[in-house]
């Protein structure tokens, strides 16, 4: 609702909050921790901040590898984002 809103810092703020629950409850590679931390990435590209998203989409992918597999859907999605923002960014 926040990032629908444009409010990208309080999305950002909520994602963090997440993210930091989700590390030490489930783990750093459980698939709801990389779904937070693609949201993440998603919000630093609302906010214009392209090397942050870029670490962000790569920490996720890294994880979605390691956790489900190169061929899981939630693999393929995150691949897809990070290929999309570094298109976008080459113009």
């Amino acid at each position: 609702l926040l990032k629908k809103m444009e409010d990208y810092e309080g999305a950002l703020d909520f994602y963090q909050q997440a993210n930091r629950v989700q590390e030490k409850v489930l783990g750093k590679t459980h698939p709801s921790t990389l779904t937070t931390i693609m949201n993440m990435a998603n919000t630093h590209m609302g906010l214009k901040d392209i090397t942050k998203a870029e670490e962000m989409y790569r920490l996720a992918l890294d994880g979605y590898e390691r956790s489900l597999g190169k061929g899981h859907e939630d693999t393929k999605r995150c691949a897809r984002n990070l290929a999309f923002m570094l298109l976008r960014e080459q113009g």
